[in-house]
C-alpha cells in the first residue's frame, strides 16, 4: 500500500508540475521571458493551485459523503449545496452589483451553499441527531427546488452576464485569482483535518451505527462533525470555481480500487486523485480548441462518464 500511495504522490506532483508548462503555449522553466514570467506566475499558477484545491475538497467529500451515507452513487453535489451556490451566484452576476468588487461571486456563492448546508442539515436533524435518509432526501429535493429557480432565472434574462453564468455554473476556472486561494485554502483545509481526524469513526460507520456505538462512538456527533466537514470543503471548492462533476463520486471508488477502503488513506488518496484529475481536466479544456477554453466541468463528465460506466461493470468496485 506505501508503494501505492507514493507513487500516486509522484503522479500527481508530475501532473501538477505539467499543468503549469504545458498549454497553449508550452513554456520553458529554463529560459523564462517577462511574458512568460507573467503568464505562468500571474495566470496559470493560480489557476492550477485552484483546480488542486477544488480536486482535493470534492475528493475527499466524495470520500466521507460515501461512507456516511453508505451509498456508493453518493457525490458532493446530492445535497443540493452546488445548486444553492449556483443560484446565489447567478444571481450576482445577472445583477451586475459587484458590492465587493472581484469578491462578489466567489462570496455570494460561498453564503448560498452554506445556508443550504445548514437547510439541509435542519431536515436531516431527527430526534437528536443527523439521519442518512433524511439528509439525502432533503439534498436531492432542493437541489431540484434550486435547479429550477436557476433555469427560471437564466430563460428570463437578456443580460451580458448570463454567459458568465453558464460558464461558471460548468466550472469555469479562468477565474482563478490570487486574492481567492487564501479563503478557499483555509475552509478546505478545515474541512480536510476534521474528516481526517474523525476517520475512524467514519470507517466504524460504515459497518453500521450499532456496531460505532459498541465502539465507544458518539453516532450522531460524529455524522454531524462529517457533515460539517463536507459543508465546508464544498461551499469553498464552488466558490473558488463553480461546479465541477463526477470527481466526487469517481474519485473515491478509482482511490479504493488502489488502496483500499480504510477511510484514514481513502480520504487523502481521494483527494490526491481529484486534484490531479482536475489539473488535467483544465490542461485538456484550455488547450485542445485554443483560444477557446472548454470549462472543466464539462471536461471532467466527457472522461468521468464512460469511466465511470466502466466501473459499473465491475460489481466489486461500487462498493464501500
Amino acid at each position: 500500500m506505501k508503494k501505492k500511495i507514493i507513487i500516486l504522490v509522484i503522479l500527481s506532483i508530475t501532473i501538477f508540475v505539467l499543468s503549469l508548462f504545458m498549454g497553449p503555449r508550452v513554456i520553458n522553466p529554463f529560459e523564462l521571458d517577462g511574458i512568460e514570467k507573467e503568464i505562468l506566475f500571474s495566470i496559470r499558477l493560480p489557476r492550477v493551485m485552484v483546480a488542486v484545491l477544488m480536486g482535493i475538497a470534492l475528493g475527499a467529500s466524495g470520500a466521507v459523503l460515501q461512507g456516511i451515507l453508505r451509498n456508493p452513487l453518493a457525490d458532493p453535489y446530492i445535497l443540493g449545496i452546488s445548486s444553492g451556490a449556483s443560484l446565489s451566484a447567478a444571481l450576482g452576476l445577472l445583477s451586475g452589483l459587484y458590492i465587493f468588487g472581484r469578491f462578489t461571486i466567489p462570496l455570494s456563492a460561498f453564503i448560498g451553499a452554506s445556508v443550504v448546508s445548514i437547510v439541509v442539515g435542519a431536515f436531516g436533524w431527527k430526534r437528536g441527531g443527523l439521519w442518512p435518509e433524511r439528509l439525502l432526501l432533503a439534498g436531492v429535493g432542493l437541489s431540484f427546488l434550486f435547479h429550477a429557480a436557476l433555469m427560471l432565472l437564466m430563460s428570463i434574462s437578456t443580460d451580458e452576464g448570463l454567459r458568465r453564468a453558464v460558464l461558471w455554473i460548468f466550472g469555469d476556472l479562468s477565474i482563478a485569482d490570487w486574492s481567492l486561494i487564501p479563503y478557499g485554502f483555509v475552509f478546505i483545509i478545515t474541512g480536510f483535518i476534521i474528516s481526517i481526524s474523525r476517520a475512524k469513526a467514519l470507517n466504524a460507520l460504515i459497518l453500521g451505527d450499532e456496531l460505532a456505538h459498541s465502539l465507544g462512538f458518539s453516532v450522531q456527533r460524529e455524522r454531524m462533525l462529517l457533515f460539517v466537514s463536507i459543508a465546508f470543503m464544498t461551499a469553498a471548492s464552488v466558490s473558488l470555481g463553480g461546479i465541477i462533476g463526477f470527481i466526487g463520486l469517481l474519485m473515491p471508488h478509482i482511490a479504493r480500487f488502489l488502496i483500499g477502503a480504510d477511510s484514514r488513506v481513502l480520504i487523502p488518496a481521494s483527494a490526491i486523485c481529484g486534484g490531479a484529475f482536475l489539473c488535467i481536466a483544465d490542461l485538456i479544456g484550455k488547450s485542445i480548441m485554443p483560444p477557446m477554453e472548454i470549462p472543466s466541468g464539462i471536461v471532467t463528465a466527457l472522461i468521468g462518464s464512460p469511466y465511470f460506466l466502466y466501473l459499473l461493470r465491475r460489481r466489486d468496485v461500487l462498493s464501500i
